[in-house]
């Protein structure tokens, strides 16, 4: 009876020390993140030094002897202590963000206010991390995409892309103004070129005895149409508006990587990361982890995000904008 009623207080023991733990990591969790909320929309800042400090306390201290443990989080703190009082506040920060692309850019919205945020911040030796994951999609959306991104490498802030799973056509168009682009071995990069398809059920109507009409001012105000019929005529502006396209992405391209050979890699093909570094679209192969993990122990590192609030009127129009036929940039 006694030995169960000692098990049962061991048990008990480590139960709460488990859950003391995990409490100590998410309060250091939400010290670490700092949050601004204006008009319903949201900033946050995450001490990414911090978050990963955490977990390999948490990991240790459940991994480790106690004593153990103890003795190498001093250690770890002794140390740590020293190389702040080097640097007698001369770490220089990275700011990284998060870019997920979708066909209409929609987060191009958040980016342009975290550019402005991090230019009117960032310092001479400072850095701007951008975590890519776009396959393309619009022209409009990803070329003003590309533009928030020139601004950085307009001034004085060193701008890196990374490229874990994909940076594709207008994805490339983002990436390619980076100082610095780094890919994951098979991520997919490249697919530099442009698309534009539609349905069209003009001879469907015809048979069900419908008729479409479409009134236009200026020869080329409307070319192909979902329920007209379209000429070769129509098809042929189209092409060569695609062609001019294709051109200013090249010409856009070519003003930030001039080392890039156009004629090889401007196909629409992409390629795995290895093989976009020998043809020149990346600079070095590398995880967007590894690079964070590396750069942390001479820099300070904060994820920033910002959440714009968006009322149902405008979601709605935002999705009905996103029906109308465009050229895009896709694989």
């Amino acid at each position: 009876m006694i030995q169960a009623l000692v098990d049962y207080g061991l048990f008990l023991a480590k139960t709460l020390t488990l859950v003391l733990l995990i409490g100590a990591l998410l309060m250091a969790l939400m010290r670490a993140r700092g949050r601004f909320h204006a008009d319903g929309d949201r900033l946050e800042v995450t001490d990414l030094n911090g978050k990963y400090r955490d977990m390999a306390r948490v990991l240790k201290q459940a991994s480790l002897p106690k004593k153990a443990a103890l003795k190498a989080l001093k250690e770890e703190r002794k140390a740590r202590k020293r190389r702040d009082q080097a640097a007698e506040g001369k770490r220089r920060r990275i700011f990284v963000i998060d870019f997920h692309g979708d066909i209409k850019a929609t987060e191009v919205a958040s980016l342009r206010e975290l550019i402005t945020c991090v230019l009117m911040e960032a310092g001479e030796g400072d850095e701007l991390l951008v975590r890519l994951e776009n396959a393309g999609g619009v022209l409009a959306e990803h070329g003003l995409a590309a533009s928030q991104l020139a601004r950085v490498r307009g001034s004085k802030v060193r701008l890196t892309v990374a490229v874990d799973k994909v940076a594709a056509s207008g994805g490339y168009l983002m990436a390619c103004v980076a100082d610095h682009i780094i890919a994951a071995p098979f991520a997919a990069v490249g697919s530099i070129g442009v698309v534009m398809q539609l349905p069209n059920f003009h001879r469907l109507l015809e048979r069900r005895g419908v008729d479409f009409e479409l009134h236009a001012a200026g020869e080329y105000k409307r070319t192909l149409t979902l329920f007209g019929e379209n000429t070769d005529a129509d098809r042929e502006k189209v092409r060569e508006q695609l062609e001019d396209t294709h051109r200013l992405f090249k010409d856009f391209i070519r003003e930030y990587r001039q080392d890039v050979d156009l004629g090889q890699v401007a196909t629409g093909e992409y390629w795995q990361g290895i093989q976009a570094l020998d043809l020149g679209l990346v600079d070095a192969i590398k995880t967007s982890d590894d690079y964070l993990l590396e750069a942390g122990a001479e820099a300070d590192l904060y994820l920033v995000a910002y959440t714009a609030h968006k009322r149902p009127l405008e979601r709605l129009l935002a999705a009905v904008q996103g029906s109308v036929p465009r050229a895009w940039f896709g694989r």
